[in-house]
């Protein structure tokens, strides 16, 4: 958009789209010129890593400096990728620590899996770094409290990738819904499906040769590698990933709270279940999670991982309901607005297709706009659009409801800062164990 009508918008938005009062250039997040290229370090570049170094590389003056990752065959893969792209060779690097030690970057990309997002987005704030992170932006809200303190601490500018926070249309629709289009927002549903496949019961087989397992793990306690493990099915072990909920959820629930106008909850309760398979997945593939805010308004996440069944026509969306008519936006780039008897008033259209099946990418086609915004907040152009304490409390939404599931009951939350009161069970899952040595520290 153009930069006043953004400004307008955001405003109505009534959301942080800062990280702290100064431009990037201003407070020295930025060694060269606002013309001059930003160098990007890549950690992770199996799946969601390739194709964001690949986005990334189409942006203007950015370089995609370093690959690093624990497979040497993907840091290889990924380097042929990006120099037949851009015809710069990335330099391979195993080891984020070293990476780290680079004097040219100028931002961390994380895409590794999710244990190792806040412990390396922590360590990128320490070394000099601005760092994008993908979501969810840790595995527990205690590291995303360090996180938050990180980028504060060390004036750091760090980004969550929930893109949907610089799509146009939905920034306009937020601005709608605060401006009462729909009269008090009082309740608001969203959902996800997929149809995964069983991951099956996992043998203990030698590590490939290609593989530093040891890193891998990093900073979640030792566990034997199996052969269904790595490089996706992580995601359904507590140990190092963080179920539908945060995998895909966190899009659904950060658009709710962004558009309900509210940051902690007060109560928090989730069911489920891994229901259709019997194999080694941890994580629940149903479930739902419900939410009381204190200004009186409610909310509910759907999730169903092993059935695709489409809510609404869709197989991932966001419904708001007020005292006056209905909001149905549709997971993209668009949106449609109901009366209060439920007649269509008026659509608001992107034409750019959506694929909730997709595992890398629903929104490929639009996701460009929260990277560049990234890159230009990193040159001193901008502000971020989802820095890393509007991401926190995004985050910290399904990991409410892990913690209620996992612990069987509801649970009541201090509204002013998002923590757990009077359950010492579940406040034992705000954080966790970690392997000696490997705990993030501020």
């Amino acid at each position: 958009m153009e930069r006043r009508r953004f400004i307008k918008n955001a405003s109505v938005a009534g959301t942080s789209f800062l990280l702290a009062p100064q431009l990037g250039k201003a407070a020295g997040f930025f060694k060269g010129s606002p013309n001059d290229k930003v160098v990007l370090g890549m950690m992770g570049t199996h799946s969601r890593g390739l194709y964001l170094a690949q986005n990334f590389a189409k942006i203007p003056n950015v370089e995609i400096g370093y690959i690093c990752d624990v497979d040497s065959k993907v840091v290889d893969s990924t380097i042929a990728d990006i120099y037949k792209r851009t015809g710069k060779k990335p330099e391979g690097i195993t080891d984020i620590r070293k990476l780290l030690e680079k004097k040219d970057v100028d931002a961390i990309v994380i895409a590794a899996p999710d244990h190792w997002h806040a412990p390396a987005a922590i360590m990128a704030c320490q070394a000099g770094k601005n760092v994008y992170v993908e979501k969810p932006c840790s595995h527990n809200p205690h590291e995303g409290e360090l996180l938050v303190a990180a980028a504060k601490k060390y004036n750091r500018l760090v980004q969550m990738g929930s893109q949907r926070r610089s799509f146009n249309n939905v920034q306009k629709m937020v601005g709608e819904l605060h401006n009462g289009v729909i009269g008090r927002v009082y309740y608001a549903k969203g959902w996800y499906t997929n149809h995964r496949e069983s991951i099956g019961i996992g043998k203990q087989t030698p590590v490939p040769a290609n593989l530093n397992y040891e890193l891998w793990q990093g900073p979640a306690p030792r566990k034997p590698y199996k052969d269904n493990l790595i490089h996706y099915n992580w995601h359904w072990f507590w140990n190092w990933g963080t179920g539908e909920a945060l995998n895909n959820g966190t899009h659904e629930l950060d658009v709710i709270r962004w558009g309900l106008g509210v940051d902690f909850p007060n109560k928090v309760v989730s069911t489920g279940g891994r229901f259709h398979f019997k194999d080694d997945w941890q994580t629940p593939d149903t479930q739902n999670i419900l939410y009381n805010f204190p200004n009186n308004t409610a909310a509910e996440w759907e999730g169903r991982s092993c059935n695709g069944y489409n809510i609404e026509g869709l197989g991932r969306g966001v419904i708001f309901y007020g005292d006056k008519g209905t909001v149905f936006y549709s997971g993209g780039n668009g949106y449609k607005i109901y009366d209060g008897e439920s007649k269509f008033v008026r659509e608001v259209k992107d034409e750019v297709p959506v694929d909730a099946t997709n595992k890398v990418s629903p929104t490929e086609a639009l996701d460009g706009m929260h990277m560049k915004n990234f890159i230009e907040a990193v040159q001193g152009k901008t502000k971020l659009n989802c820095p890393i304490e509007v991401g926190f409390k995004s985050t910290l939404l399904p990991q409410l409801g892990n913690i209620s599931y996992r612990v069987d009951r509801v649970l009541h939350i201090d509204p002013t800062n998002g923590h757990i009161l009077n359950d010492p069970e579940a406040q034992k899952l705000w954080s966790r164990e970690y392997e000696k040595g490997w705990a993030p520290k501020v």
